[in-house]
């Protein structure tokens, strides 16, 4: 941890663009990784290695192991950014809800969060930061336009997306408010060790899952693993000790955005001039969310 803790300002400077640059490649290697295995099955394998890797690199670099409380508190994050969310979001695809209204539904989330940073955190967001998340969200139904279309699935699949809303939106706030002393990379592993369980016995309860290893499932859930579960989570966990809630999250608008344009230059699909403006709001809308206010205005964080 003093290691990490000692890293370069410039690093630091350019981990949020990192993060999603990172993060939105998921919905690719998702994509590869569910044509191929059973959601569930496929999620269960990725926390698996996920926290064998962790642990690794945990025992390897000689990091410090959570305490007993701190595993406690680092798997409830676990089961709601990792489970939870991705269970969730997963669930909802494959119950038929469009991956486009996934995705906006579950863009709600920096507008969520930046509502309960105050009462949760005590993180006041400025009118600017409200203006930027708004800014935002509206970018983000712009990217998706067009992409809805199909119909809003069953009550069940719409009940999933709102679940991985609501988890993704409380894992956030709860490893903001008390994951601050969690040994990073042993943290880590008790996440993912806690939804691999999870997810588990979810596989179990629906008669387990199949899985084709092929070439395609190997190199998504290699990609998935490495440089998802591993490099994006880390530096994840790294913002939401560093910077508030709020500011982080808003970064999640550029993923759909990020995502879209991937697909238009490795798949061909179609980019649309509200496309091309949602895309342009939600960079003007995270600039004025994860604004660095002034020395004398930083007040719980904003």
């Amino acid at each position: 941890m003093t290691r990490l803790k000692s890293a370069p300002a410039a690093f630091l400077s350019a981990a949020p663009l990192l993060f999603v640059l990172l993060w939105s490649t998921g919905f690719l290697g998702t994509k590869g990784a569910a044509r191929n295995a059973d959601p569930f099955a496929f999620l269960t394998v990725r926390f698996m290695l996920a926290a064998g890797l962790m642990a690794l690199l945990t025992a390897a670099l000689r990091a410090p192991w959570p305490t007993r409380a701190q595993a406690g508190r680092a798997a409830v994050t676990g089961l709601l950014l990792h489970a939870g969310y991705l269970g969730g979001v997963t669930a909802a695809i494959w119950l038929g809800l469009p991956a486009g209204v996934t995705s906006v539904l579950v863009g709600v989330q920096p507008l969520l969060t930046g509502f309960l940073s105050w009462p949760v955190l005590g993180e006041r967001v400025t009118a600017r930061q409200w203006a930027g998340l708004t800014l935002g969200f509206v970018g983000v139904l712009l990217v998706m336009e067009g992409r809805v279309s199909g119909g809003l699935g069953s009550p069940a699949a719409l009940g999933a997306a709102a679940f991985a809303l609501l988890c993704t939106t409380a894992g956030t706030l709860y490893q903001r408010r008390v994951g601050g002393d969690m040994p990073l990379l042993g943290g880590t592993t008790a996440q993912y060790v806690a939804s691999a369980a999870a997810l588990g016995t979810v596989t179990l309860a629906r008669g387990g899952g199949e899985i084709h290893w092929n070439a395609e499932f190997i190199l998504s859930l290699t990609w998935l693993v490495l440089v998802l579960s591993v490099g994006a989570i880390l530096l994840l966990m790294r913002l939401l000790r560093d910077l508030p809630a709020a500011r982080v999250n808003s970064l999640f608008y550029l993923v759909p955005p990020l995502a879209v344009l991937e697909s238009w230059l490795l798949f061909g699909e179609r980019l649309s001039a509200a496309s091309l403006a949602g895309l342009a709001l939600c960079v003007a809308g995270v600039a004025l969310a994860a604004a660095v206010p002034r020395p004398a205005a930083r007040v719980g964080g904003s």
